[in-house]
């Protein structure tokens, strides 16, 4: 029988993910990126501690103290790197910008995969998306570059494509390492080890930090919202309409992102935004054809039913 909530869940989750470039935009107005990634990391673990105890399950589950280098390596990949690199590069350009740039996610995991996982290498057309994609990239910076050269705008897109890139390096190692461990302890660990390794990142600039409600609030939702409520309604979608469906999230961010942006910060939508946009997320679709999509989190759709 069709039900009308999953998607409703995919809509309300490609907003909240949207939302997450905006509030990144209004809290480094007032902390560096290390502090952001301190409180964000924090209040998303926290968050998620309580979501995973009112569920009635185990913070971690058994044999956790042997990943713990496994958390480690995807607590750089999956947060301390890409987090830090998109909230450094939205110092220098827009949140819609960002939320583009940052959706090459797809584009730069199928480029790790012809060497890391031969087996699951994109087709031919995939591979034409990829090119595509990285062109609609040059849309958008080119024009910044010809009018101002190697800009500060310059060096925020590249710092948001390195977040795009440590990102799809993490799905890789994720799927290559510990695609059988519970999403649970996988989220949870790599968010603990996420704050240890924030705490000495963020201290030096901790007493520079401005104490603003907008952008103190901003963070915490950044983390709680971006991290517990959103990671619930993704498993929820997996559950309820598959992975590729779900994996359609990656498309709508963007959008949404952009209209946050322009409604809320009167971000401009020039032309070439638009135009890159398109490029990017036409090549982000071609780049999936001809094979299942590659889940963030592998054992989801099993671990979820089982709780």
């Amino acid at each position: 029988m069709f039900s009308v909530k999953p998607y409703l869940a995919l809509i309300g989750l490609a907003l909240i993910w949207g939302a997450s470039f905006l509030l990144i935009k209004v809290a480094v107005h007032d902390m560096s990126p290390t502090v952001l990634l301190l409180i964000r990391s924090l209040s998303g673990l926290i968050a998620l501690a309580v979501i995973v105890k009112v569920m009635g399950r185990p913070l971690l589950g058994e044999g956790w103290r042997t990943r713990l280098g496994s958390f480690a390596i995807m607590a750089f990949t999956n947060a301390i790197v890409p987090w830090v690199a998109i909230a450094w590069g939205e110092e220098r350009i827009s949140s819609g910008l960002a939320s583009i740039l940052n959706s090459t996610t797809t584009l730069w995991t199928a480029v790790l995969i012809f060497w890391a996982m031969p087996a699951e290498r994109p087709s031919k057309v995939g591979y034409l998306g990829v090119v595509l994609g990285f062109a609609g990239v040059v849309i958008l910076v080119l024009p910044d570059i010809l009018a101002h050269g190697v800009s500060g705008n310059f060096l925020g897109a590249i710092a948001v494509l390195v977040a795009a890139l440590s990102y799809a390096a993490n799905a890789i190692y994720q799927r290559r390492k510990m695609r059988n461990v519970s999403v649970f302890d996988v989220s949870i660990g790599q968010l603990a080890a996420t704050v240890v390794f924030a705490i000495p990142l963020a201290a030096p600039s901790l007493p520079q930090v401005h104490v603003a409600l907008t952008s103190m609030a901003a963070v915490i939702a950044l983390g709680a919202g971006a991290t517990g409520v959103a990671y619930l309604l993704y498993y929820y979608v997996m559950n309820t309409l598959g992975a590729v469906r779900a994996a359609g999230v990656t498309l709508l961010v963007p959008l949404t992102a952009v209209f946050w942006g322009v409604f809320l910060l009167h971000e401009n939508l020039s032309p070439p935004i638009v135009i890159g946009m398109a490029v990017i997320l036409t090549g982000t679709v071609l780049t999936n054809l001809g094979r299942g999509a590659v889940s963030r989190e592998p054992s989801v759709a099993r671990d979820t039913a089982a709780a």
